[in-house]
This record gives structure tokens, C-alpha cells and sequence, in this order.
């Protein structure tokens, strides 16, 4: 054993552990927001937040003082998009893991020591209450969480069920009034396949669409967004059938694994989460055509929500980054709120009806900026490394484990290495 080389060893170890424990007394890990130029659009923000655990909340954001001014945390659950209704309850889409002891004996076939229930919530405001709510059980969280929840004109509620690649909506008194399964309409031998393709339905509860956003247009019909074929399409519920496609799949010079897609009104414009391509586009709906893009890596991050406000503004969470971001047309970050771990949506919630998502982006300059390879590589490290570890672990904390793992690996070879000689010189 080079006894004088365990001993720098595990010096080396102890240090870099002590450095490690500075870095987790120092992080910033305070949750910041700020007014950083003019013309950030008036009102409250409402911000859901999935995070990387198990501990999402609903949040309520004074746009001028930065103060949370209401909130909503279930526990053990995951929550995502959320709105204010007009009688100002808050409709928001939940999910909650649950132990086997509370799961439907049917839903623990596939993982045993787990279920989920997804919820769908109308909560009274002040006392944040259930008024109202839909639900069912599903198999296990990940990939299987309620997305999208809207609040229809009719008092039903349009709903978008991952889990089970379906889209429907449901009356006050629970009953499904609608329904679209995407087996009968994306999978192999449907004329949407046959005409563009797409990944092929893996069976059983393998994350085959990903749909994560329903939205009722103008013309009646429901719009619906097929993340894993990097598509929209837009379905007639009188027929079920697809009338028109936005994107391709596999084409992700259009859109990669998007998020909330948004038709401005008055135009025939797609505001979109373009969520792996790292940036918000406005689409041309009839060409594909990009008119308007903001971001790269330098600048977003796997962003998942982005709203057009009425001045022209666009509201974007921009998830691996950990904060909501406002920019107006110049491209200007005009408010930010930073230290939300992995939100989902952000909403302003004084924006008066009928109002949002008009402006299409006919001035607007186009900002995109992409680090090199070898940054945007270290940057998707970080980011998936906030799935497993604690929030304030970032790039100069990995470093230091990864110099840990290094040292301890070595360490222990040299204690494997030195015991079997000495044991051999026994021999």
C-alpha cells in the first residue's frame, strides 16, 4: 500500500467535502424579482410551479412589489397549469403520488409501491378550498400528470390526460361529455400516419404522445398539442377528426417537444413554447413559417409557457433557468421572478377579457443566441441535475462531487490495491 498517497487521498476528500460544504452554506438560494426596465404590463402573475421533488405549489406574484400574495401548496403532489376564472375562484391541474394503502388495487399492476390521482381543482380564492373538482387514478407520476385544465364558456371544462393520450371535457357534474383518444387518429394506420408519421405507440404506460395542452378556439373546435410528434392540430368535436396540422414530426426546424400553444387572436398566429429547441416562436398556422423567435440557450432554457400581453409584451417561464421572464418587442427583459425550481406556467391575471394573446409579432425583432456546444452541454448537465439533487447544486457544486467521486474512487482503488498485496505477501 503507497501509504503516503492514501493520505493525500483522503486529504484531498476532506477538503473537497469542506469546499462542498461552503458551497451549500453560500448558494443563493433566495428567490429574486425585480422591475429591470420600463414597461412591464400591470397586474398580478399567477405562476404554477411542478417542481423537480415533489413539493408544487400555485403562487401568486405582485407584479410591482414582488410579494407572493397568495398561495397554494398540495403536498406530495406536482401542479401545473392554472387560471383565474371569471367568478375568481382558481381552476389549476394537479397531481398527487399516493402510497399503495390509498391506491385502487388496478392502478398498482405496473409499479407496486406507488399510484397517482390527477386532479383537476377549482379552488374559492380566499379560503382556497375545493368548490369543485374531477379526478381519477393513474399508474405512476412520471409522464402520467394532468397538464392542462381550461374552464370553457358553457361552465364545462376541457382537459388533457397524458396518462392515457386522450383529450375531453367534462360537465359540472363530472360526466364526460366529449372525448378524443389519440390511438384512433395518430397511431399506425390512421390517415394521420400515413400522411406524417410519428413515433409508434410503445403500449402499455410508456409515454407514447405527451399531448400537454387543449385549447378551444374560436371557430369551436379544440386545439391540441402532440409534444412527442412535435405537432398541433386542431380537432373538430362534432367528427373527432384532425382538420389541420401545424409542424412534423421529426421536423424540428418548426417545433421540438413544445409546450402551451397559444392562437392569437384576430390572426392566423401560433405563440409557442418551443420547448427543446430552447426559445418562444410565433408561427405562421397556415405555412409553419417562423415570424418571431426569442431565445437559444444563452437566453432561455427549456422554456414551457409563453403568453402575448396586450402591450405587445411576452410573458415566458422559462423552466431550466427556474424563473418567469417578461420581454417586450425590443427583446428587453422588463421583469423577471428568479428561484422558482422547474415552473410550468405563468399567467397575468388582471388582464382584461378578451384581451390577451392579440398582438402577433408584425414589428418585432427576432433575438436568438446559442452557446457553444461545449457550454450548452454543461448547461443541460445542470439543468438535469436538479431532478436528483438539491436546488442549490449548480455547475461549480458538480464539479466539486465530481472531483469527490474521482478522489473516492482512487482512494479506494489504492485500499483494494495495498490489501491484496499485503495479503499476497503473507502468502
Amino acid at each position: 500500500m503507497n501509504r503516503p498517497r492514501v493520505r493525500y487521498l483522503a486529504a484531498a476528500f476532506v477538503v473537497l467535502a469542506a469546499v462542498l460544504g461552503i458551497q451549500a452554506v453560500t448558494a443563493d438560494q433566495e428567490v429574486k424579482a425585480e422591475t429591470v426596465a420600463e414597461g412591464p404590463y400591470e397586474g398580478h402573475t399567477l405562476i404554477s410551479v411542478q417542481s423537480y421533488k415533489l413539493n408544487g405549489r400555485l403562487i401568486e406574484v405582485n407584479t410591482s412589489t414582488n410579494d407572493v400574495v397568495w398561495e397554494y401548496d398540495p403536498p406530495n403532489s406536482r401542479v401545473f397549469d392554472a387560471e383565474q376564472l371569471e367568478n375568481g375562484n382558481v381552476l389549476v391541474a394537479v397531481t398527487t403520488k399516493l402510497p399503495p394503502s390509498k391506491c385502487p388495487e388496478e392502478h398498482l399492476q405496473v409499479a407496486s409501491k406507488q399510484c397517482i390521482q390527477a386532479k383537476v381543482l377549482e379552488l374559492d380564492y380566499p379560503s382556497k378550498e375545493v368548490v369543485w373538482n374531477y379526478s381519477w387514478y393513474d399508474e405512476y407520476i412520471t409522464h402520467h400528470e394532468v397538464h392542462d385544465v381550461d374552464r370553457l364558456s358553457n361552465g364545462e371544462t376541457a382537459i388533457i390526460d397524458m396518462g392515457n393520450d386522450r383529450a375531453f371535457t367534462v360537465n359540472q357534474q363530472g360526466e364526460i361529455t366529449w372525448e378524443w383518444q389519440a390511438e384512433n387518429h395518430l397511431a399506425e394506420g390512421t390517415e394521420f400516419h400515413r400522411k406524417y408519421g410519428g413515433p409508434p405507440d410503445p403500449g402499455g404506460e410508456k409515454d407514447w404522445t405527451h399531448m400537454n395542452d387543449i385549447d378551444k378556439l374560436e371557430n369551436g373546435n379544440f386545439q391540441i398539442s402532440v409534444r412527442n410528434f412535435d405537432v398541433v392540430i386542431e380537432v373538430s368535436p362534432e367528427t373527432n377528426e384532425i382538420v389541420d396540422v401545424v409542424g412534423r414530426p421529426g421536423n424540428h426546424a418548426v417545433m421540438n417537444e413544445q409546450h402551451n400553444p397559444d392562437r392569437l387572436e384576430g390572426s392566423d398566429h401560433l405563440l409557442v413554447a418551443d420547448s427543446q429547441n430552447d426559445r418562444v416562436v410565433e408561427l405562421n398556422a397556415t405555412t409553419g413559417d417562423v415570424v418571431w423567435k426569442y431565445g437559444g440557450k444563452s437566453l432561455l432554457h427549456w422554456p414551457r409557457d409563453a403568453d402575448r400581453l396586450p402591450n405587445g409584451n411576452t410573458l415566458i417561464t422559462d423552466t431550466f433557468n427556474n424563473r418567469v421572464v417578461e420581454i417586450n418587442p425590443d427583446g428587453e427583459v422588463v421583469w423577471r421572478y428568479e428561484g422558482v425550481m422547474m415552473p410550468y406556467s405563468a399567467d397575468r391575471m388582471t388582464v382584461p377579457e378578451n384581451s390577451t394573446d392579440t398582438v402577433p409579432a408584425t414589428q418585432f425583432d427576432s433575438h436568438f443566441r446559442d452557446p457553444n456546444a461545449a457550454t450548452g452541454m454543461l448547461q443541460q448537465a445542470e439543468a438535469y441535475a436538479a431532478f436528483v439533487f438539491p436546488g442549490w447544486v449548480r455547475l461549480p457544486e458538480l464539479v466539486t462531487m465530481a472531483a469527490m467521486v474521482v478522489v473516492a474512487l482512487w482512494l479506494l482503488g489504492e485500499l483494494v490495491v495495498g490489501a491484496y498485496r499485503d495479503y499476497a505477501s503473507e502468502e
